[in-house]
């Protein structure tokens, strides 16, 4: 700045420019689609566990005389994690599901969602 200014007493040509938005935050510009997108009718959202799913899930828990957290800790989850799954809140995972299923005895996927889990062999 010192050196623009000694620059224009002794009558030197000096160029300047403005940056545009300087020392402003500026990165949160809205663009010009946001009119497009807020007129857009699709909803785009994730799929959610149905509630008959998260019924089962509550169901099975009870039978087994489980509460939340312990269903929560025998599969190694957050006890959040199971209060999303039987509110239909959480968007399914099919390793979670598996870990619940298996520690219910109940199916949670599929056509037999409710039904007995058939514990057959393992094969590897």
């Amino acid at each position: 700045m010192v050196a623009i200014l000694a620059a224009q007493r002794r009558g030197e040509d000096v160029e300047t420019s403005k940056k545009w938005a300087a020392g402003q935050n500026k990165q949160h510009f809205i663009t010009k689609n946001t009119a497009k997108l807020d007129r857009e009718t699709e909803e785009l959202h994730h799929d959610r566990v149905p509630l008959e799913v998260g019924k089962v899930i509550q169901q099975g828990r009870q039978s087994k005389g489980m509460t939340q957290k312990d269903l929560a800790t025998k599969i190694n989850e957050k006890p959040q994690v199971i209060a999303d799954y039987e509110s239909g809140r959480a968007i399914p995972n099919n390793q979670v599901m598996g870990k619940i299923e298996r520690a219910i005895g109940l199916k949670l996927r599929g056509k037999d969602i409710g039904k007995p889990l058939e514990t057959g062999p393992k094969g590897k």
